[in-house]
């Protein structure tokens, strides 16, 4: 969707097993409809993330290799931050305060040094799917992109995971991502949930819920190399 003038089967790249997985959905009016508003939307606001990052969490973590699902809301709306990856911002950018958190459980869990850097791209390049329900926002309007039809692409993509791959995980934290439950095949997944890490939340059950550990044991379990968590410092 880098340029949204052109049409939409031309005017999106998509990593090629997830194309495959989702090629019907470009095609239908819910899309053509969000395509549609985007281009408005361009003509009038500043929108994040920048186009050829949109689906930066379907390239950088190709279908064939998702071993994670880690559900976000909307991207962040400040200037510079959003990179496409749930809770992911770019280099040079301070960690938000939910990144922050997701931190300090890493620590206690299993030993994370801290970096100064909320760039989170090493996760998905071995498989964790980075995914916003909402993929795009306008700047300095967080939800401005909601119910407007990327969370029925999205869902969409979580169903054809649950579906066509055994043996991952869903990571969902706060009541936005675990309303996807319904999307998952718990028979042959693994579904972990816990309250959100904002600052809000967090310690209601968030810090202590082990979930980077539970995520490897299981994935080892399953023959399935696990993820090494500790970020570039």
């Amino acid at each position: 969707m880098e340029n949204l003038e052109t049409p939409i089967n031309k005017g999106i790249k998509l990593e090629e097993g997830w194309k495959k997985e989702l090629e019907k959905e470009f095609i239908q009016p819910y899309f053509q409809e969000l395509r549609n508003f985007l281009v408005s939307e361009r003509a009038s606001y500043t929108i994040y993330p920048k186009g050829s990052q949109i689906f930066r969490a379907f390239d950088t973590t190709p279908f064939d290799r998702v071993k994670v699902v880690l559900i976000g809301q909307d991207p962040y709306h400040g200037a510079g931050q959003a990179e496409g990856l749930s809770f992911s911002v770019a280099p040079g950018i301070k960690p938000p305060p939910s990144l922050v958190n997701i931190y300090k459980e890493l620590k206690e869990d299993i030993g994370f040094t801290i970096p100064n850097h909320g760039h989170l791209v090493s996760w998905a390049e071995q498989g964790v799917m980075m995914l916003n329900s909402v993929l795009t926002v306008r700047a300095n309007q967080p939800a401005s992109h909601r119910n407007k039809g990327w969370e029925i692409f999205t869902d969409q993509a979580i169903k054809q995971a649950s579906v066509n791959k055994e043996h991952l995980v869903f990571l969902l934290w706060g009541k936005y991502a675990q309303d996807k439950e319904i999307l998952i095949d718990r028979s042959k997944h693994l579904v972990l949930k816990a309250p959100h890490p904002s600052p809000y939340s967090a310690a209601s059950g968030f810090f202590g819920c082990k979930h980077f550990s539970k995520t490897n044991a299981y994935l080892k379990e399953h023959g399935i190399e696990p993820i090494n968590w500790q970020l570039p410092l």
